[in-house]
């Protein structure tokens, strides 16, 4: 697979990445190093401090450090104090743009339910350990696939941001037209 760093418009490179594969090597004192891979199915754009959805909105905290730049590094956080989500900072340094990977489906190695942005990140043994890792490395990457399909990209408004206002229903939420792992219709 061809490593493939996206920069630029967060919007766009929302709709570039489904169809992307994501993997991630994993090694536990358990078992040896295995290359998880999953196909990016499902997606939501978070375009800056603007953004009322978006963590950028609050401005730069140590929490948010990692999505204000460079592009093409991973953002991992916590949510609940449970689930961890993984983004794609897409933006020059200094914007607070990133790409949420939502849902994924499986390819090689990855056990679990991965249809929702906590459960993709448990399966593929994503955690904060990752934040701020370069996605062009060799061991947690995001590539071109290497058989890439046709499939329609639908969108519709991001999942549980009703506290956004008028941003709540903004179209940044991509996925595959009829993937049966997208997280939810």
């Amino acid at each position: 697979m061809p490593k493939q760093p996206k920069s630029g418009n967060s919007e766009e490179n929302c709709q570039a990445r489904p169809g992307y594969n994501t993997a991630h090597e994993d090694a536990t004192q358990e078992t040896a190093a295995q290359l998880l891979c999953a196909r990016i199915v499902e997606v939501e754009a978070y375009i800056g401090a603007h953004d009322l959805a978006s963590h950028s909105s609050r401005g730069i905290t140590p929490r948010t450090a990692t999505m204000y730049g460079p592009p093409g590094f991973a953002y991992v956080y916590l949510i609940y104090g449970m689930h961890h989500c993984m983004n794609v900072v897409t933006e020059q340094e200094g914007h607070g743009a990133a790409v949420l990977l939502r849902a994924v489906e499986p390819l090689a190695h990855v056990d679990g339910n991965t249809r929702g942005p906590g459960l993709l990140c448990r399966a593929m043994a994503i955690d904060k350990r990752l934040n701020g890792h370069d996605l062009l490395s060799d061991d947690f990457f995001i590539a071109e696939a290497d058989k890439p399909e046709e499939f329609s990209i639908v969108t519709s408004p991001r999942i549980g941001v009703a506290y956004a206002g008028d941003w709540a229903e903004a179209q940044l939420r991509f996925h595959i037209d009829g993937n049966p792992f997208i997280s939810r219709k």
